[in-house]
């Protein structure tokens, strides 16, 4: 009787049994330029995450030809920047859909393993000063230790808890809370908060809020847009200013929290499967939280590495809600000691 080919391994076909890993594709048979085309990134840079990664992507498996640390990182990165499973991407190194499925699975929780690694603020005294004095020298605004803001990344709809996804566009997302540095590495992302919840209940339910009120730096703040609640570690613009020094300060903090409005755009531009140009991410909330974290992860790794600081052109198709938020009015009489303290001894 006639076997169907579908049911043979063709791995088993090209390789026999006992083959433990699949070496389809060889880094060194090909240029940077057809790598930074196919995948994003130069040859030493995934020579880098392979090193990075290798021990944890080959971990023991119950399969008998398990797929090499490299072509999972091809794979993964494939998608990343391209935002699709397309099937010429998995017969450039050999593997299938389905296979490259698991390959961004196992690459993805690899790099969130190593989040805390990469993303995060500084901790030493002099580091934190150069923080602050890269920050003062973009627009003389002082003692900024970071700028905050929120993003959404369109998903698919889940299948419990639909509305709480729904942003105010119709849309189902992730609002990602992100902090940047005035070169664009993160400092920090949380990226598994609901569409539906506004940017500033996501700060107030935040890690980053209590690690603010709790532990870190009481002689600097962070910079946020008028979404957010003035703070004494968080500074907003003023509502309606009316002196020359209240003009001064929030053109200001207008020009250097424009740096994570770039940062965003950069993400986005290389990493398309979150710019929503090949659809939502296919995946439950939390498998898509955990995708947009390993982006963040490799972005901070390309900075680290001189990769692309700025990316110039915006992303094609994003769905990212305009914000429509009302001007938040602090109730906290000692932020607004704080941010009038700043504007008579900075900006008068």
């Amino acid at each position: 009787m006639a076997v169907p080919i579908a049911v043979l391994d063709c791995d088993l076909l090209l390789y026999g049994r006992g083959h433990r890993t699949l070496d389809r594709f060889k880094l060194e048979d090909v240029t940077d330029e057809y790598l930074v085309s196919t995948y994003g990134f130069p040859r030493q840079f995934i020579y880098y995450l392979v090193d990075l990664l290798g021990a944890t992507l080959s971990r023991p498996t119950q399969r008998s030809r398990a797929i090499s640390p490299e072509t999972q990182i091809l794979a993964a990165l494939g998608f990343y920047t391209s935002g699709s499973f397309q099937t010429r991407m998995g017969d450039a190194i050999g593997i299938s859909q389905a296979s490259m499925s698991r390959c961004v699975a196992n690459v993805t929780e690899a790099l969130v393993e190593r989040a805390s690694q990469f993303i995060h603020f500084p901790e030493d005294e002099a580091t934190v000063q150069t923080l602050k004095d890269d920050f003062y020298g973009l627009a003389g605004m002082p003692g900024v230790l970071g700028v905050v803001d929120c993003t959404h990344v369109a998903i698919k709809a889940p299948n419990a808890e639909d509305l709480s996804y729904v942003n105010r566009k119709g849309l189902h997302s992730l609002n990602c809370l992100m902090v940047c540095d005035s070169r664009g590495v993160l400092l920090s992302a949380e990226t598994h908060w609901p569409g539906s919840l506004p940017d500033c209940t996501v700060l107030e339910q935040a890690a980053l809020t209590s690690q603010f009120e709790t532990e870190l730096h009481k002689d600097g703040w962070l910079l946020g847009d008028s979404s957010f609640l003035l703070r004494t570690w968080l500074m907003t613009p003023l509502h309606i200013p009316e002196t020359p020094a209240e003009y001064r300060y929030n053109m200001a903090h207008s020009a250097t929290h424009n740096v994570i409005e770039r940062t965003f755009r950069t993400i986005r531009s290389r990493f398309r499967c979150l710019d929503g140009s090949k659809g939502t991410l296919q995946y439950s909330p939390e498998k898509s939280s955990h995708i947009i974290l390993a982006c963040c992860v490799l972005h901070n790794i390309s900075l680290e590495h001189g990769l692309d600081v700025w990316s110039s052109p915006a992303a094609g198709h994003v769905d990212q809600p305009e914000e429509e938020y009302e001007q938040m009015e602090s109730v906290d009489s000692e932020a607004c000691r704080v941010r009038q303290e700043l504007l008579l001894t900075h900006f008068s």
